[in-house]
């Protein structure tokens, strides 16, 4: 069945080609999302308190969100301008448990000013909104994460701003404005919004102008925060944005900061918007993982979709997207995916696939939630600890990623699995290759498949860095067993038994 889209594994890859993979902090690398209202409590409420006067409302920390009912006049729902008042200031308070953690980037919903909790309805984009904080605090933030080898990513909204936006309400009240033609406003004072919703109002991109504000000039949004020691841009509804103008903000940040990451929402197939950006959302692998456990697909349907997708993205490509199971947008992982088994199983599969793997703040701890704003409800601090499963499992994954440049740069190929789904990733040095087996099923499986690591010897042994398991490799064939609901990490040991390793002259140490 899979073996026409079994391509070869590529010998194109060059050990300098791996170097550079090796010195892209973009490649592989694991994102923490915040939502900074919501992610530490902050000490200085009380002087806050004149930031969210009525009809905002400040809500104790342990308040769960609630759906809220829309208020016609102000063209959004209550819950939209509910707040639990968490600030950049206290972020920076739980910046340690982000490190310990192990991720690499923190990634930041929209801070810019806006009249809403989630600041998707931008009033102006060279402020940071009171309630989080000001530029001089981001600034501090970002140098302390720095500090801590985290580089920062902001939420980049050009699709859309607020409808209470001074240069977008100017604009609808005089005909004459020169910023009228910045939006799509009739001659009666209607506009066109974000998916229709009033609050929203478009850009209109085609007008240059509105672009060289946004991203081109060197006093743009996009290169203004670049200049203040940000790291990249994800870029909101991306889709909508078009890949011509997706492509000249990737160029707008490269050209203001060599190596930045413009990642854009994306959310369909990983494939045909690059080199227009240097990534997208993959939550198609998360849904073919989904798949397998609900038995919609085979282990070696799975291994079909993976080599596709491969082939369809390229690599390099597929290295820089987003690796996501749950965002701000989605039921959290915990309510997608009830069983801890069955996430612990989709959490590996993200810890494991090329990409850039994203954490949604407090999903790594079980935190639950179905749909907006139940989805956006305060950090759970109170679930931080060692006895934690989800915690345990992010923690386990996390260290085993740090430890195998090829799950973070690696190629990747599908195995010629069944009823398993199997993958190999590999750089050049075959101590660092790693064959992942998951089983999706509620069934112990036994396969037999092609490793496809050629510089794995006949009967050398390979063993699941989790479990301790060892299997050997025969004529370039294994036999696993895989108990059900889980996944299986096989690296090839090389450790010198006699003095010397077997592998010294194919891989040396030195």
């Amino acid at each position: 069945m899979l073996t026409g889209a079994l391509m070869m594994m590529s010998t194109l890859t060059t050990p300098k080609d791996f170097a550079r993979r090796a010195a892209d902090w973009r490649n592989g690398a694991v994102v923490y999302q915040v939502m900074v209202d919501r992610f530490a409590p902050s000490a200085n409420l009380e002087a806050k308190k004149s930031l969210y006067a009525s009809p905002k409302r400040l809500l104790p920390w342990t308040t769960e969100p609630k759906q809220g009912k829309n208020n016609e006049k102000l063209g959004m729902w209550s819950h939209e301008i509910d707040f639990w008042g968490g600030d950049l200031s206290s972020f920076a308070s739980k910046q340690s448990y982000i490190k310990e953690l192990g991720a690499d980037v923190v990634y930041f919903l929209p801070i810019f000013e806006g009249f809403t909790n989630h600041k998707y309805d931008t009033l102006d984009y060279t402020k940071i909104d009171p309630q989080l904080g000001s530029r001089d605090d981001l600034k501090r933030v970002v140098k302390g994460l720095h500090k801590d080898g985290i580089k920062v990513m902001l939420d980049g909204v050009f699709n859309h701003l607020s409808q209470y936006a001074p240069m977008f309400t100017a604009a609808r009240a005089d005909a004459k404005d020169p910023q009228r033609d910045w939006f799509f406003i009739d001659e009666k004072g209607g506009y066109r919004a974000y998916a229709n919703v009033r609050n929203m109002p478009s850009w209109n991109l085609e007008n240059k102008a509105v672009r060289d504000y946004l991203w081109n000039q060197k006093s743009s949004v996009v290169r203004q925060y670049l200049k203040d020691g940000i790291d990249g841009w994800r870029l909101d509804v991306a889709f909508e944005v078009g890949p011509e103008w997706c492509g000249e903000i990737t160029k707008a940040a490269h050209k203001e900061k060599a190596g930045s990451w413009v990642v854009g929402e994306v959310a369909g197939y990983p494939a045909d918007w690059f080199p227009q950006l240097d990534g997208v959302y993959n939550f198609h692998s998360f849904a073919v993982g989904r798949a397998m456990l609900e038995g919609k697909m085979s282990g070696g349907q799975a291994g079909l979709a993976l080599q596709q997708l491969v082939n369809d993205s390229g690599i390099e490509n597929l290295l820089k997207c987003w690796l996501q199971t749950d965002n701000h947008d989605t039921a959290r992982l915990a309510s997608i995916v009830p069983a801890v088994e069955d996430r612990n199983l989709l959490r590996s599969l993200q810890f494991t696939l090329p990409g850039a793997p994203v954490l949604y703040y407090g999903s790594e701890l079980g935190m639950e939630g179905k749909d907006d704003p139940m989805n956006r409800a305060p950090m759970r601090w109170d679930l931080v600890a060692d006895t934690n499963p989800d915690l345990a499992s992010t923690r386990q994954l996390m260290a085993i990623r740090k430890a195998s440049p090829a799950l973070r740069y690696g190629d990747c190929s599908a195995l010629a699995t069944e009823k398993l789904f199997g993958f190999a990733r590999t750089t050049d040095k075959i101590r660092e290759a790693v064959i992942v087996v998951a089983n999706p099923t509620a069934k112990s499986i036994t396969e037999t498949f092609p490793s496809r690591v050629g510089r794995i010897m006949s009967w050398g042994e390979l063993q699941d860095v989790v479990s301790g398991l060892k299997y050997r490799s025969v004529n370039g064939m294994l036999t696993v067993t895989v108990p059900p609901k889980s996944v299986q990490i096989l690296k090839p040991i090389t450790d010198a038994t006699d003095g010397i390793s077997r592998y010294h002259r194919i891989d040396p140490l030195n």
